[in-house]
């Protein structure tokens, strides 16, 4: 096929998961990134709370303010502990904002693992028996895949920022960018399935390479969740479940390019 109709093929499985998964009574997965935002937000708030009190202690110690009696230091204090506060927030959404993908990749790996086992049995009847072994080798591949994936996209940043530079050409940067960051989540949304059929990391990453229509439309969705200011983490979680399902249906079609 070529790229657009790859394209065109990924986005409709896309489209044919979000029914699987509530026809299917897939649906319980989605508790999963629920609970993920839950906690993420409770242990990251009280980090960032914790954080940003020992910053205000010490820059009320370093300006003297805590028992300062001058003119307005008592104003000056409450100015330094507003800036300091949402400083820190910014910083946390700005985190996520960025990093958040892997992070769900990452921790819901074992969630991911076994969501993709579950689809092709239904898919295809093809059943797997559980392993603990193989879920946690499923696991460390996921893993290591998303230190690689972040890693090479890190470089590729780097360089579209130094090509934003360059008239014309630095326009289409941050739209490169975004397909780039779409091409490594949904490889690694889709890999889980290629394990299973025991291909290496790198005849993977080559079966990527040809099919690169349907992987970055797999992951195009949840790139665009990603980009939603404050809540995209959020969203991009339940988009992630979508998208597994999406990427084992679209390997299970594609058994004779495997």
């Amino acid at each position: 096929m070529s790229f657009f109709k790859d394209f065109s093929f990924g986005l409709r499985k896309y489209s044919e998961a979000l029914g699987f998964i509530f026809k299917k009574k897939l649906a319980w997965f989605f508790l999963f990134p629920l609970a993920f935002n839950i906690l993420l937000f409770w242990f990251g708030w009280d980090m960032v709370n914790d954080y940003s009190d020992a910053a205000k202690v010490y820059l009320q110690n370093q300006f003297e303010l805590k028992q300062g009696d001058f003119w307005g230091s008592g104003f000056l204090k409450i100015v330094m502990d507003a800036f300091v506060w949402l400083t820190f927030k910014i910083m946390f959404f700005l985190l996520f904002a960025y990093l958040g993908g892997y992070i769900i990749i990452i921790l819901m790996s074992p969630v991911f693992s076994y969501l993709s086992e579950r689809t092709e049995k239904i898919k295809t009847g093809v059943d797997y028996p559980f392993s603990l072994r193989q879920l946690v080798k499923d696991v460390l591949r996921g893993v290591i895949i998303a230190v690689r994936n972040f890693s090479i996209e890190i470089i590729l940043t780097l360089l579209m920022f130094i090509l934003s530079f360059i008239p014309i050409i630095g326009w289409f940067a941050a739209i490169m960018l975004f397909f780039i960051s779409a091409y490594f989540y949904g490889f690694s949304f889709m890999d889980y399935a290629l394990e299973r059929k025991k291909l290496n990391l790198r005849q993977s990453v080559q079966f990527m390479r040809e099919n690169k229509g349907i992987v970055i439309a797999n992951g195009f969705v949840f790139s665009l969740c990603l980009i939603i200011p404050f809540c995209g983490v959020s969203f991009s979680s339940f988009a992630a479940v979508i998208s597994v399902v999406a990427g084992t249906l679209a390997i299970s079609e594609m058994e004779n390019r495997i």
